[in-house]
């Protein structure tokens, strides 16, 4: 905690950013401590939105360089099954986009989206948004628990 408190806004950025990557960590805690720490809530949510966006269009573009092809072969995936998630992930791209702070399922929602090659702006977009109001519920509910101690 004492290095989250020394390293300030760049440490939220930095938890932020890794949490959002295949690296296991959870940023919301950190959120939590440092707006209970006092930390301004307008630029802790900016902050720790924009690292985990940055994080999560980094696994966007690691799927986008991916290649279907790679699918098929070590994960034996059919052409059929290939189409019919194709045709999902297309139908619900800025859905699913919202839902890339889930745990776990964040990071291959965000894959898939770039696998699949979905519009860039679309999924930063919906993603920053998604992201956002999970900081700022965390925050919100933080600042108002403190207002009754």
């Amino acid at each position: 905690m004492e290095f989250i408190q020394n390293s300030g806004y760049f440490g939220i950025f930095i938890i932020s950013f890794l949490s959002a990557t295949i690296i296991p960590f959870s940023s919301d805690v950190v959120v939590a401590a440092m707006s209970v720490a006092n930390f301004n809530p307008f630029l802790l949510l900016i902050i720790a939105t924009s690292g985990n966006t940055l994080g999560g269009m980094t696994n966007y573009c690691l799927g986008y360089l991916g290649k279907l092809e790679w699918a098929k072969k070590h994960f034996k995936i059919s052409e059929n099954k290939i189409q019919k998630a194709n045709n999902f992930v297309k139908k619900y791209s800025k859905i699913s986009a919202l839902f890339t702070w889930l745990p776990f399922i964040g990071d291959i929602i965000a894959l898939v989206l770039g696998l699949f090659r979905i519009n860039f702006i679309v999924v930063l977009t919906f993603m920053f948004i998604g992201k956002g109001l999970r900081y700022f519920t965390i925050i919100f509910v933080i600042e108002n628990i403190k207002r009754f101690f």
